[in-house]
């Protein structure tokens, strides 16, 4: 289910060195890049796959923020979609605006502090191509208020939560229309630092997990968690050279056949 209100279809890279940055996903992933020619963008940056779009990159607006990669959820109005974060108890970082004819976009906080933004299309319509290597393959909500937070999307996009076993812990999955858009893991036990935020996690498909990983390790990256098993597939989670967190995955057949 892509490409519709409500569904997580863009992710972009805030980072520190652009240029790096750039180096790094494009030779991890075999995407080709393409800068946006209007001055103003700043050397925003679309990574592609055959033509196709499937994230982004761009330099980081303030000297505070940690290189990082930012979920977009598609809206067909960000302002009502603003309304709707304020109602349920998130907060507004950036009020929706228009960038450059390519679309509206906003930032929100939720309830309990975890960074999203949403993307009203206009001439880009977010992510072109899925369930292949190299694009976008889940995104994932990391959190202390799991409760609260079924609560919050539910409200402001709609969906449904679907709680699951996942070893000692209950994974979430977000529903839209019965597909599944996002999931949410809750922040429970010793290995999450008090100091580490709720945030979203940004999944990619890859061919060979372990490959992957060995890949980033010799362009500069490294690797938070090693390849694991879980019902979906096989993962880990790396950080690029510039310190922006992202995760690998290798799906398993039947779950691309959704």
């Amino acid at each position: 289910m892509a490409n519709a209100p409500g569904v997580p279809t863009w992710v972009d890279l805030s980072t520190t060195d652009l240029k790096s940055a750039t180096e790094f996903y494009t030779q991890l992933f075999g995407w080709d890049a393409e800068v946006t020619p209007e001055p103003e963008a700043g050397g925003y940056t679309t990574y592609l796959i055959d033509g196709k779009q499937v994230a982004g990159a761009g330099p980081i607006q303030g000297e505070s923020q940690p290189p990082m990669w930012t979920t977009y959820v598609e809206t067909s109005d960000a302002a009502a979609t603003a309304a709707k974060v304020v109602e349920f108890g998130g907060s507004v970082l950036l009020e929706p605006f228009d960038v450059l004819g390519y679309g509206q976009m906003a930032v929100f906080l939720d309830q309990a502090g975890a960074m999203f933004a949403v993307w009203q299309p206009g001439t880009h319509g977010g992510g072109e191509i899925f369930r292949r290597p190299g694009t976008l393959a889940w995104n994932e909500l990391t959190t202390r208020d799991p409760e609260g937070s079924k609560i919050f999307y539910g409200g402001v996009f709609g969906w449904k939560p679907q709680d699951m076993p996942l070893g000692p812990v209950v994974y979430t999955e977000f529903q839209l229309d019965g597909a599944r858009v996002a999931g949410m893991m809750p922040m429970e036990g010793d290995e999450w630092p008090e100091d580490l935020p709720p945030h979203w996690m940004v999944y990619f498909h890859v061919a060979d997990c372990d490959a992957a990983v060995t890949h980033a390790q010799e362009l500069g990256g490294t690797v938070s968690i090693p390849p694991t098993d879980i019902p979906p597939g096989r993962f880990a989670v790396l950080a690029d050279p510039q310190g922006a967190f992202f995760s690998v995955i290798k799906v398993t057949p039947d779950r691309l056949t959704d």
